[in-house]
């Protein structure tokens, strides 16, 4: 099928112009950030292996840029897809609420063996080599991710890492311990969840989307489809009474004319009354006015909107709240029990659906399209931010964790269970997310957003809000998932309501799902080698 190309993506592709003012000013607060931790973290590793310290600060950010560029795009490539948000407008959100996620609920610690996919225990390792299989990781998991990203392909980060890890890992096994050392080393259990998650995820965040999108077409965007071609047909009527009575009035006498322009005179200050009886009407005229605004009042155009959108606005925000409350949160141990999350889901539930209702109330004055369209960009907004909140509550791990491995080695020289994570590393981390994306989260942005399927703000809040009950859902049960490909299937969930999803684009994406885990596993095997050798 062919692909044309929305106008805000366009308009948003045309703003990422190299030398813009905005690209000068994330470039130069990225290397300004980065800098300033670099004169912090001499003094924070005691000034140990200045030069390792350096290449893995450099190698973190670079990191964290390339999540920004893949990652929090697909997150946020919905929005802009819609039409929702401009791409400057996504880039605010996700520096507010990324950052803000990564920065307060980002953990004070961190475990300094990703997702316990490699148990390193069993073989002999010096703690500088164990540096070097955090540093291979993060470098291949980068280049992967900036491959990726360059050709629009959304993939996970967390199998990216995940597979650097798995490469060095196993090359270190190698050169210390043999070949099936080597293989003793990896929890093949856990590469087995990943590989269901290739089909798990894309297939329920799918499913639930479509499920979503398909009641909400029914039950709101059909109806107001039916509703604005009734109200389209009540103008056309009016126009046609208007002509007849005009055509009438001029076969009429002047005497005739001069009674019934008062009659009309009269009526026009008694229709002019909120409270005012047809009976007190006059001329036939404004009598069958009255009769065509009844039958456009009977209409009721915005009951979808009343109805169905705050119920749903409301479930997506107790979605959304569970999302943060239970996931999102979950480092700053809170002290808050499942009661009282439970409570609060439902304070923010009901508080939504109030905020929604009086909103759809007060949009009746207004096109019942454009009505449609502000109340789903709202909503798609605050599944965004809540979406990006977590994402950067959570998935800033995958740089921050090993980067804060490294740097607990070099301050301590010695390998521990934990890690802390300094808050300044948070931070500029969280610019390099946010830097990424603006540099190059075009790609991305475009294909979540526009080349699979043509998005509108009701089908944009579907996918977020299905990706996001799924990932919950998914956390609770232990069920092995990617939000990336969550998202994705999501979005495909809305593409099969529509029947117009871009399978084609599908074939590379799936091949670069597949991929992920042994291109990010060789790059980090070849860049073990080199620093294990080299430094």
């Amino acid at each position: 099928m062919s692909v044309q190309i929305s106008d805000p993506v366009r308009a948003g592709a045309s703003s990422l112009l190299p030398f813009s003012n905005t690209s000068l000013l994330f470039g130069v607060l990225l290397v300004a950030m980065t800098t300033y931790f670099l004169f912090w973290g001499f003094g924070y590793v005691n000034g140990n292996h200045g030069f390792i310290f350096v290449l893995a600060t450099l190698f973190g950010v670079f990191m964290a840029f390339n999540i920004g560029g893949n990652d929090v795009a697909n997150s946020f490539g919905t929005s802009v897809g819609a039409g929702t948000l401009t791409i400057k407008q996504a880039l605010a959100v996700a520096a507010i609420f990324e950052v803000s996620g990564a920065v307060i609920a980002g953990g004070e610690v961190t475990s300094t063996i990703r997702k316990g996919i490699v148990d390193l225990s069993t073989v002999a390792i010096a703690p500088m080599q164990f540096v070097y299989i955090m540093m291979s990781a993060l470098l291949a998991a980068a280049l992967w991710l900036l491959f990726a990203s360059k050709r629009g392909w959304p993939v996970s980060t967390t199998h990216s890492i995940i597979g650097g890890i798995v490469g060095s890992s196993i090359t270190l096994g190698i050169v210390v311990a043999g070949s099936q050392g080597a293989v003793n080393l990896v929890h093949w259990d856990k590469i087995g969840t990943i590989a269901i998650s290739w089909v798990l995820s894309p297939v329920l965040g799918g499913a639930v989307s479509y499920l979503l999108y398909a009641q909400i077409k029914k039950h709101i965007l059909q109806y107001n489809d039916k509703a604005a071609a009734q109200l389209a047909a009540m103008r056309e009527e009016k126009r046609q009474h208007r002509a007849e009575h005009k055509k009438a009035f001029e076969t009429l006498s002047e005497l005739q004319r001069i009674s019934y322009n008062s009659a009309m005179a009269r009526d026009a200050s008694v229709i002019a009354e909120p409270d005012y009886s047809p009976e007190d009407l006059e001329s036939d005229y404004y009598q069958g006015l009255h009769a065509i605004n009844q039958k456009t009042h009977d209409i009721d155009s915005h009951r979808a909107l009343e109805v169905w959108v705050p119920v749903i606005a409301a479930a997506g925000g107790m979605v959304i709240s569970s999302m943060l409350l239970f996931k999102g949160l979950k480092n700053m141990h809170l002290g808050l029990s499942t009661l009282h999350n439970y409570l609060i889901m439902g304070m923010v539930g009901a508080t939504i659906w109030m905020a929604t209702f009086i909103f759809a109330k007060n949009l009746k004055g207004v096109s019942l399209e454009r009505s449609t369209f502000l109340m789903f960009s709202w909503m798609q907004v605050f599944t965004a931010s809540g979406f990006a909140f977590s994402h950067g509550s959570n998935d800033i791990a995958n740089a921050i964790g090993p980067f804060a491995a490294i740097l607990d080695v070099l301050r301590t020289g010695a390998l521990n269970s934990k890690a802390a994570v300094p808050s300044i590393a948070m931070i500029t981390f969280g610019v390099a997310l946010i830097a990424g994306l603006w540099f190059i989260g075009k790609e991305v942005i475009q294909t979540v957003g526009h080349n699979l399927t043509k998005m509108h703000p009701a089908s944009g809040f579907s996918a977020e809000l299905a990706a996001a009950a799924v990932v919950m859902m998914a956390s609770l049960m232990g069920l092995p998932v990617s939000s990336t490909h969550i998202l994705i299937g999501a979005v495909l969930g809305i593409g099969l309501v529509n029947r117009q999803t871009n399978w084609n684009l599908m074939k590379p994406i799936g091949m670069a799902w597949v991929i992920t885990l042994p291109a990010a596993g060789l790059l980090s095997a070849l860049a073990f080698l080199f620093f294990n050798s080299v430094m």
